[in-house]
């Protein structure tokens, strides 16, 4: 496995209970990847998972060669991986690699800013789009994103109204006014 073109498949989050179980946020749309059997990359050693289980989006591994808390807890904030995946033959579907680092630019061409990560929900996925003006949030849909070109770095976005930046500065702390209490003197 080459390290420079390997792919994240999942994000260890933490060990659970004491025989080397570890709780991992899946990065990938295909869940077979964690099967039993199947073969992950940590730190480009090749890993055979043991036993998997799935608790709602989570999937819980026992991998190859963890076999207590300890070596599990020292896999905390590690990621899966996997050699570079094969091209998707199907039109318009991309993986998310291939996606985040584009620049995103309006139907007019002004740029935006850069495709920074990509949040999973239930109805879609969202780009986080961080630039100049902000933090814009794009749902992946095909009335918002017009063009996604990963060879040429680009992809190209209709702002629908509603869509706006916000602000990624930190807001200064407000101050609550003081109650103003009587005072009694004697």
């Amino acid at each position: 496995m080459n390290p420079a073109t390997a792919v994240s498949i999942g994000r260890i989050l933490a060990p659970v209970g004491v025989r080397g179980e570890v709780k991992v946020r899946p990065l990938t749309d295909f869940p077979e990847r964690f099967d039993p059997g199947a073969t992950v990359w940590l730190d480009g050693v090749a890993i055979v998972v043991r036993r998997s289980r799935w608790q709602g989006r989570l999937v819980y591994l026992n991998l190859e060669g963890v076999d207590d808390r300890t070596a599990a807890e020292a896999l905390r904030g590690k990621e899966l991986q996997m050699p570079e995946p094969a091209a998707l033959d199907q039109e318009g579907v991309f993986y998310q690699h291939d996606i985040v680092g584009l620049s995103v630019a309006d139907l007019t061409g002004k740029t935006l800013g850069e495709v920074f990560e990509i949040l999973s929900t239930g109805a879609n996925d969202v780009y986080v789009i961080r630039g100049e003006l902000g933090e814009l949030l794009l749902p992946a849909v095909e009335e918002v994103v017009k063009e996604i070109n990963p060879a040429g770095g680009r992809m190209i976005v209709d702002l629908l109204p509603g869509l706006e930046f916000r602000s990624t500065t930190p807001k200064p702390p407000t101050r609550k006014a003081k109650k103003a209490r009587p005072t009694t003197t004697t």
